[in-house]
């Protein structure tokens, strides 16, 4: 536990950085002030806080909707700041860790949720998490990032309390709401807080980054604190998340993760090929799949072909007896059952899609795994719109709507897309266990499984990376697209995903 002194501690090594050694005690002095006046500030109110709590029930219900939303229940969570720990209850967390500097507090806390966990310490000390049994799934630094003295170095403390999974959260008040913020503890209507580090997000972005961490996606939400006979709920809901007002919403959150931790194992490889009325790709899918990793299993999976596809892939995988080359029919129809009827038997540490038209060249699927593999992304997504495609790849009309609906998409789900229906996506087995044990939140609505994979990914809070390809013309078959079903379709998910992922 660590306990804050008046007194500059002995420093008997050498410095980080090459400041002289005055300048460096007076900046140590003038933070050990500031921070004890933030301590005593926290002791004073901390009493009545449940007070000021109630008096602003309405905005911190709406605070914690889109942090339940961000941290499911039954997650391990250890919040920095916790307060006096309502915040971290309304998460319902299997195993709940709060933090603050203020004994007032976490006595309070202590009584009010005796089933978690409370610490009296210091966030800016790096003992306090050795302290710390870890790791967590998520990390919650709620307002916190506006009292520290060093943000920089209080974010680097925490990657030994993270794994490849964990996300850190932030959450803290717009810096263009901060003069009316001030007004209103001026006319009582908010708590009184001492001057705050105002942070602009892009300000929190850079920090994150300069901290080895990621930022993952953003959100700025809350354009109406007060309930006002419901209108407060209706504009929080569906206006402060539109484009252009978004920004103007006095909440913003960041999520994060660290990439010292971005990297792990994995040395092998499964590539599904669902295949409909492909025969005369069948074998050229083979030939060209470079060996990119050691161990790669190939899955072929036949979906009620009239054309010999799948007796096509029972020559192809006694021709290449020297391959993990598997085939199967899928049990059910499209797409999307015939991919994850696949995943489900996949050994591979990763996964992937290569349709079987080969529009995406074969010999790409090297970037997706070394994207994967580098940490640099956790869901690959191809990407047929940045370079130029072949002639008559891909109809006008259908590139239009395409790139329509990657502004869209991009909006929706708070990380860029510049293409949702290309039919090659890459991620980690894990991962994909881990969105198929939360597919009830979306439920099956998806024939072709690109938005079960690309909503799911966002709801796990996924690091998603678009990967251009070169998109050929196919040399054989016909395409299984409608323009105007399947353009309608995408209406519907966009519809869809804002009720399920914005307007939350």
């Amino acid at each position: 536990m660590a306990y804050l002194s008046s007194e500059l501690p002995e420093r008997d090594a050498a410095l980080p950085c090459s400041c002289p050694a005055d300048s460096t005690a007076a900046s140590v002095r003038l933070a050990l002030s500031r921070k004890a006046l933030l301590q005593d500030h926290a002791n004073r109110f901390a009493a009545s806080r449940i007070r000021w709590r109630d008096k602003a029930a309405f905005f911190h219900d709406e605070d914690e909707r889109y942090l339940r939303f961000l941290i499911p229940p039954g997650r391990r969570v250890l919040e920095i700041g916790c307060g006096i720990g309502d915040t971290l209850a309304s998460l319902a967390p299997s195993h709940g860790v709060g933090i603050d500097f203020s004994a007032a507090q976490i006595e309070i806390a202590k009584g009010r949720h005796p089933d978690l966990t409370f610490v009296e310490a210091d966030a800016e000390d790096p003992a306090t998490y050795a302290a710390l049994e870890g790791p967590f799934d998520f990390i919650l630094v709620l307002d916190t990032i506006g009292s520290l003295d060093d943000c920089q170095s209080f974010i680097e403390n925490l990657h030994p309390l993270c794994t490849r999974n964990t996300r850190v959260v932030f959450g803290y008040f717009s810096h263009l709401w901060y003069p009316i913020l001030k007004l209103a503890e001026t006319l009582g209507m908010r708590m009184p807080h001492p001057d705050q580090n105002v942070l602009s997000p892009a300000d929190l972005r850079n920090l994150v980054s300069l901290a080895d961490f990621d930022p993952v996606k953003s959100e700025q939400r809350v354009l109406l604190p007060a309930a006002l006979l419901g209108i407060g709920r209706f504009v929080n809901r569906y206006v402060s998340v539109l484009p252009g007002l978004r920004a103007l919403s006095l909440r913003h959150y960041l999520v994060a993760r660290s990439m010292r931790c971005a990297h792990d194992d994995i040395s092998s490889v499964t590539i599904v090929i669902p295949a409909r009325n492909e025969r005369g790709n069948i074998e050229p899918a083979v030939r060209r799949i470079a060996g990119f990793c050691a161990d790669i299993e190939i899955i072929f999976v036949e979906g009620h072909s009239s054309d010999g596809t799948f007796e096509e892939m029972e020559r192809v995988k006694r021709t290449f007896d020297g391959l993990d080359l598997k085939t199967m029919k899928q049990p059910g129809k499209g797409k999307a059952d015939a991919v994850f009827a696949a995943f489900d038997v996949a050994r591979g540490d990763v996964l992937m899609i290569l349709d079987a038209d080969l529009t995406m060249p074969p010999e790409q699927l090297c970037k997706f795994y070394e994207a994967l593999r580098s940490g640099k992304g956790e869901f690959i997504n191809g990407s047929r719109l940045v370079y130029p495609m072949d002639e008559g790849a891909m109809r006008f009309l259908n590139l239009i709507a395409n790139k329509t609906f990657s502004y869209l998409f991009s909006w929706l789900l708070n990380q860029r897309y510049t293409d949702t229906l290309c039919g090659t996506k890459v991620l980690r087995r894990a991962d994909y266990q881990r969105l198929k044990a939360g597919k009830a939140y979306f439920g099956d609505f998806d024939p072709f499984g690109d938005f079960d994979l690309i909503f799911g990914a966002s709801k796990l809070n996924l690091k998603s990376v678009d990967l251009p390809i070169r998109y050929a013309a196919r040399n054989y078959g016909e395409t299984q697209i409608s323009r105007f079903s399947h353009g309608w379709m995408l209406l519907k998910m966009v519809i869809f995903a804002f009720f399920k992922i914005k307007a939350v």
